[in-house]
C-alpha cells in the first residue's frame, strides 16, 4: 500500500478516538455535569448529526480546494473543536464543541475515501479504504480505552486535551506523508450534487448504511452502562473490555475489506445477518461476564466489517449512476453512517428511559440491522436485473 494511505490512517485514528471515546465517558460526564444518562447520550447523537449534515454540504463547498491543503485545514478544525471541548464549562458548550469536531470528521472521511480508492489498483480499492478506516478501529483498540482511563482518573476534559494532541500528530503526518499534488475529480456542478439525492439506487445504499451500521449503536452507546449495571463489571474493567472489543473491530474491519473486494453485496448480506443474530444473543448473554466477553468479541468483529463494503459499493454505484458527483455520493454515505449513529443513540436513549430498560437495547438494535439486510437483498436483486443492460452497453 502507498505510504500516503498511512497518513490517512493516522488522521482517522485521531478522529476515531474523539468520536468513540465519549461512549466510555458517558457515566463520568453525566455525573460531572449533573445530567441524566439519556441526556448524556445526546452528546453522541449531536456529534453524529454534525457529521451527517456537515459532510455533504462542506464537501460540496470545498470541492475546488486542493486535496492536501483541505485535509490540513480539516485537521486544524479538528484540533480547535477538541480544544474547545476540553475548555467547555457547560453541557451546551460541550455540544457546540463536538459539532465543530464533527464538521472536520465528515469532510475528512468523504474526501479520504475517494483518495484512498484512487491510490491503488481497482482490485485493491476496498482494501485501501479498509486500511484508512483501520485508524478508526485501532482508535477503539487503544485510544478509546486509554481515553476512558484518563477521563476516569483525571476528568473527562483531560481526555479531550489528549485527543487535541493526537490531532496535532495527524496534521504533521498529513503534511509529511501525503503528496503535494493529489488527483481529484473536477468539482461537481451544484445540480449534479443535488441529483445524487434523486438516485434511487444510491438512496437505497445510504439506507443500508444507516440501518446496518447504526443498529449496533443502540446498545454500543450505552455499553459502559450495560457492562457496569447488568453484567457487573467495575469501571476499571470496562476500560480493559473496550480493548477486547476494539481488537475484534480491527480484525473485522480488515477482514471485511478483503471479503468485499470480490462481491460487496454478498459480503454485506452475510455480515448483516450475522450481526443481527449476535445482537439478539447479547440480550441474553449480558448478565453473564464470560458469555458477554464472547458475544462482544463477535459483535466487535461484525460491527465494522461492513464499513469497507458499504463505502466501496456506494462509490461503484455513484460512478455508474452519478459519475459527476462521486465525492458527494461518498460524503453522503459518510453522512449515512453518522445518521445511523445518531438514530441508534437516540433510539437507545428512548429504550433506556422506557419500561424496556437498558437490557433491551441489543435486540432493538438487531431490528435495525435486519432492516439493512432486507434492503441489501433488494439492492442485490436490482443489480442482477441491471447486469444484462450494462453488458450490452
Amino acid at each position: 500500500m502507498p505510504i500516503a494511505l498511512y497518513a490517512l490512517t493516522i488522521a482517522a485514528y485521531a478522529i476515531g478516538t474523539t468520536e468513540f471515546v465519549i461512549v466510555g465517558l458517558l457515566p463520568t460526564v453525566a455525573r460531572d455535569l449533573g445530567i441524566t444518562l439519556p441526556l448524556a447520550g445526546l452528546i453522541v447523537s449531536v456529534y453524529a448529526l454534525g457529521v451527517t449534515f456537515g459532510a455533504p454540504i462542506l464537501t460540496a463547498l470545498t470541492g475546488r480546494i486542493a486535496r492536501k491543503p483541505l485535509l490540513l485545514g480539516l485537521m486544524a478544525l479538528f484540533i480547535a473543536g477538541n480544544t474547545a471541548a476540553a475548555l467547555s464549562p457547560s453541557y451546551g458548550m460541550l455540544l457546540g464543541a463536538r459539532v465543530l469536531s464533527a464538521f472536520a470528521h465528515g469532510v475528512f472521511f468523504a474526501v479520504g475515501a475517494t483518495i484512498a480508492a484512487d491510490l491503488v489498483p481497482e482490485n485493491r480499492r476496498a482494501s485501501a479504504i479498509a486500511l484508512m478506516f483501520m485508524g478508526l478501529t485501532v482508535a477503539i483498540v487503544t485510544g478509546v480505552p486509554l481515553g476512558t482511563f484518563i477521563g476516569q482518573s483525571f476528568g473527562w476534559r483531560a481526555t479531550f486535551w489528549g485527543v487535541a494532541g493526537l490531532g496535532v500528530v495527524a496534521l504533521l503526518a498529513i503534511a509529511l506523508l501525503l503528496p503535494a499534488h493529489i488527483r481529484k475529480a473536477p468539482p461537481a456542478a451544484l445540480l449534479d450534487q443535488v441529483r445524487v439525492l434523486g438516485a434511487g439506487r444510491l438512496l437505497l445504499v445510504f439506507a443500508m448504511t444507516a440501518l446496518g451500521y447504526g443498529g449496533t449503536f443502540v446498545a454500543f452507546t450505552y455499553l459502559a452502562s450495560i457492562l457496569e449495571s447488568i453484567t457487573g463489571f467495575s469501571a476499571a474493567q470496562v476500560s480493559l473490555i473496550l480493548i477486547l472489543y476494539g481488537a475484534a473491530i480491527a480484525v473485522g474491519n480488515l477482514s471485511g475489506g478483503r471479503i468485499a473486494d470480490k462481491d460487496p453485496v454478498k459480503a454485506l448480506t452475510f455480515l448483516f445477518l450475522a450481526q443481527s443474530i449476535v445482537l439478539v444473543a447479547f440480550t441474553f448473554t449480558a448478565p453473564s461476564p464470560v458469555a458477554t466477553l464472547v458475544t462482544l468479541a463477535a459483535l466487535g468483529f461484525l460491527s465494522f466489517a461492513n464499513v469497507p463494503g458499504l463505502q466501496i459499493y456506494v462509490v461503484e454505484l455513484a460512478k455508474r449512476y452519478r459519475p459527476g458527483a462521486v465525492d458527494t455520493a461518498s460524503a453522503l454515505n459518510i453522512a449515512a453512517f453518522n445518521l445511523g449513529i445518531a438514530l441508534g443513540a437516540w433510539i437507545g436513549g428512548l429504550v433506556v428511559a422506557s419500561p424496556l430498560g437498558l437490557g433491551a437495547t441489543p435486540w432493538v438494535g438487531a431490528i435495525m440491522v435486519a432492516g439493512a439486510l432486507v434492503l441489501t437483498l433488494w439492492s442485490g436483486a436490482l443489480d442482477a436485473r441491471a447486469r444484462p443492460a450494462l453488458a450490452q452497453a
